[in-house]
């Protein structure tokens, strides 16, 4: 659809209508489909085959800023918040003291947390679908979250991991959708979820299924990796919700495949990480094709300048819901032990680890176990497979069809309970049982540490996470010792003279990279461990730091 000096698009009011509505027949498959088909058409004349139906490849064409000014944009409804009775008869100190206990911190003004399901005062085929779900209260940033989202507010949540972010969301979508005009042929989605990675996104999307299907609401994951031919048909037969992945969507947009015309609400979760894949030149491309007076709800982990900038950019007059302290923590149920060791000691100490973990695991626990580089996943699960750890990995490199079986695999448990990963599984994986997190490689920042170890610990259950840190990662020492303080852990006393010596300018010959004898072995000579043994060949136990030893 083209603009002219004035055109009416998007927004719709249907007057308070809060019910589903069946889908179209020939719509969307399911509730949102993962779609494995592959490319089947003849790729020189542009086509993806289907046994049915040819679609054509579309040249792409410039995405172009849309000049709001000249949009005369129809009103639509996004405030559907009634307060329930019980929140009215409560003081103000019980509502602070609620806030207090569960670390709930506000900025501008918001609606009073709710306390339980029913005081949010959500349809019935919303609710009922809570409760079957076994869910017994809201966790603080649903708490928060919902009743300022139905309230059409512009919301900036920041909580750890494993917090109920996705749900804070997707609740208020359905709703939202519900309360729209349904879509018309040639419409793009009302709610659009963007996702900085497609494991993230298709776990999106499986909530989505699973509270969309009563109000048939319909929806599709977009992402790189993956066939066009099926992720274009959904969108052109239409789909209430979108949970994409930037660049695969900029490449729909800019082929005409959908617009963002009929968008009025707008979802960016983990944002931080977003920003640090280097994609926000496409989420502001994005942005520029919805309507300004959309809902926008952005979600982080974290509180960087980049995201505040973002948000200061692009929400309007938002409330922000920190939970939690607003400096940069780790989840307070993992218990973190930091081996300060040398980048030679590493394969012979995980191994080390892996048979003590191994002696005590509970058969349905999870290992995840973090490296660098793609090339050393491989090498890794190769390796420990050979002495007897059956292990999946997962990296960048992996088609779709394998990163699906690979998560599906370690979901199941059985045979494989280790998975050697590249940070694409560092966040978004939610993964029942994961009880152990290895940093073989220490990451390029706190933040990503964080969110490593946020794998485990999830839902109120306690994790164990473990990191071998080299002289070569000396620059993190601080920030390092300074989330351990923040979560009370105990700080190796290697790491803290480390991270002393880095504060007050060093000692760089003894902790610094100009150390060799700290950063390789010697060359010229053999290894002076074998790789997962001791020089006389039996196995040592690998002893974590704890008070008092080292």
């Amino acid at each position: 659809m083209s603009f002219g000096n004035k055109q009416y698009v998007g927004g719709y009011n249907r007057s308070n209508q809060n019910r589903g509505y069946a889908p179209r027949s020939g719509g969307a498959t399911g509730y949102g489909n993962n779609h494995t088909n592959g490319f089947t058409g003849n790729r020189d004349k542009g086509t993806f085959g289907h046994k049915d139906k040819m679609f054509n490849f579309k040249v792409p064409n410039v995405l172009e800023k849309i000049n709001w000014n000249l949009v005369n944009l129809q009103p639509f409804q996004k405030d559907f918040y009634v307060p329930h009775p019980a929140i009215h008869k409560r003081s103000q100190y019980e509502i602070d003291d609620y806030r207090r206990t569960k670390e709930i911190y506000v900025k501008n003004t918001a609606p009073h947390p709710i306390q339980n399901f029913s005081e949010a005062n959500f349809p019935d085929y919303v609710l009922n679908s809570v409760l079957k779900q076994g869910y017994e209260n809201p966790t603080p940033i649903q708490a928060q979250g919902w009743p300022t989202a139905l309230s059409g507010k512009d919301l900036v949540g920041i909580a750890k991991t494993g917090s109920g972010k996705t749900l804070a969301y997707i609740l208020p979508a359905i709703v939202h959708i519900n309360n729209q005009q349904r879509l018309s042929r040639g419409d793009g989605p009302i709610a659009l979820v963007l996702a900085p990675t497609r494991e993230l996104a298709q776990q999106i999307q499986q909530v989505a299924n699973e509270f969309g299907h009563s109000s048939y609401i319909r929806n599709t994951c977009i992402f790189g990796g993956a066939p066009k031919g099926p992720q274009a048909r959904d969108l052109e037969r239409g789909v209430e919700i979108v949970i994409a992945t930037p660049g695969r969507l900029i490449d729909f947009l800019q082929r005409g495949t959908t617009n963002l015309q009929r968008c009025t609400y707008l979802v960016l979760d983990e944002a931080d990480r977003m920003l640090d894949m280097g994609f926000e030149p496409q989420i502001r491309k994005i942005l520029e094709q919805i309507r300004p007076d959309r809902q926008t709800l952005m979600w982080s982990a974290t509180w960087p300048k980049e995201v505040q900038k973002l948000a200061k950019d692009f929400l309007n007059d938002f409330v922000q819901i920190n939970i939690g302290s607003l400096q940069t923590s780790a989840n307070h149920n993992i218990h973190q032990i930091v081996d300060v060791c040398q980048e030679t000691e590493k394969e012979q100490k995980l191994g080390n680890l892996l048979q003590e973990i191994g002696n005590t695991l509970d058969p349905e626990s999870k290992i995840i176990i973090f490296v660098e580089t793609k090339k050393k996943v491989e090498g890794i699960t190769k390796t420990i497979g050979s002495y007897g750890w059956p292990a999946l990995s997962i990296h960048g490199d992996k088609s779709q069809n394998e990163r699906d079986y690979v998560l599906r695999t370690f979901r199941s448990g059985g045979q494989y309970s280790i998975l050697v990963a590249t940070d694409v599984a560092a966040r978004g994986l939610d993964v029942d049982g994961i009880k152990y997190v290895i940093n073989y490689d220490y990451p390029h920042s706190s933040e990503d540490y964080i969110h490593r170890i946020g794998r485990t610990g999830r839902s109120d259950t306690t994790g164990t996470s473990y990191a071998f840190f080299t002289p070569s990662n000396y620059k993190h020492a601080k920030d390092l010792v300074s989330v351990l303080q923040e979560a009370k852990q105990i700080v190796n006393p290697k790491l803290s003279e480390m991270a002393n010596r880095m504060g007050f300018g060093g000692n760089r010959n003894r902790w610094g990279q100009n150390n060799r004898n700290y950063q390789q072995r010697n060359v010229n000579g053999p290894r002076p461990n074998s790789r997962w043994s001791n020089n006389n060949g039996s196995q040592s136990a690998y002893v974590p730091y704890k008070s008092g030893s080292y």
